[in-house]
């Protein structure tokens, strides 16, 4: 009887392990879904001032409905001057241009219209898998720490969800956030004007003497190695020839054995 109820704990013991473990796995789940579900801007950062070439990643998170239009809003607080789209296969892409409330001032001149809307249609998101649409812009605002792109996703069951809720510094991520692109200082005044004219930074003057220096760090790693490789065969070789020759030592020991007991 006691050995009966010991078992019966065991059993419930591994049961509730089993059970505990299998909310945890539940809740990992639940907890990652919506992550992977949310409509993200790639590369998530960029420099201020510059042009950057980003895409919108699109996922289908319905098993039985598929994705047939996508509409980013450009925001218009922190207008950006030049939009330029490359061709998705089988999805045709209309920009809204809209007169700005303040012109802003680039390069080229003063802007008083700027692309506000980009919108997707024709293409299909099946269950399963997502599509990503690229575009450049530019120049990016320098005044500004993010830029958040209110998305709306259409299904072809009718339902459209609203990716615009714009995340907030220190405050959970929201239900359903807006990507949202985050713009970092340029490193110095020579990436900035990269970004801003397009034309590659001059590169830095080479340092001679630590250039002497690595070299010379390099050689001397690849003496250290040919040495330690050297060492290493000659090791080997000395293990192979002392088995070789303790194994003719053993035969000729045995061949000795052998032929006495015969006499």
């Amino acid at each position: 009887m006691p050995r009966t109820s010991h078992t019966s704990r065991t059993s419930r013991l591994r049961g509730r392990a089993a059970a505990v473990a299998a909310l945890a796995g539940a809740t990992v789940l639940l907890a990652a879904v919506p992550a992977f579900a949310h409509v993200t801007v790639q590369p998530n950062t960029a420099a201020q001032g510059g042009y950057s070439t980003v895409a919108f990643k699109v996922p289908n998170e319905k098993d039985s409905a598929s994705t047939v239009k996508v509409e980013v809003n450009v925001p218009t607080d922190h207008p950006i001057a030049s939009v330029s789209l490359q061709p998705v296969p089988g999805w045709t892409a209309t920009v809204t241009t809209s007169k700005l409330a303040t012109p802003i001032k680039t390069d080229d001149g003063t802007v008083d219209k700027a692309v506000t809307k980009i919108t997707w249609t024709g293409g299909k998101i099946a269950p399963g898998q997502f599509q990503q649409f690229p575009v450049s812009f530019g120049p990016l605002p320098s005044d500004a720490a993010s830029l958040s792109f209110k998305t709306l996703q259409t299904y072809d069951d009718g339902e459209v969800v609203r990716w615009i809720e714009v995340p907030q510094e220190g405050q959970p991520e929201p239900q359903n956030p807006a990507p949202t692109l985050k713009l970092t200082a340029p490193a110095d005044e020579g990436a900035a004007a990269a970004t801003a004219t397009g034309t590659p930074a001059p590169a830095p003057a080479a340092d001679s003497k630590g250039t002497a220096q690595a070299s010379s760090g390099g050689s001397d790693s690849d003496g250290t190695a040919r040495a330690l490789g050297v060492a290493g065969i000659v090791v080997g070789a000395a293990g192979v020839g002392f088995g070789v020759f303790a194994g003719r030592r053993r035969a000729a020991a045995q061949g000795g054995t052998d032929g006495g007991s015969a006499a």
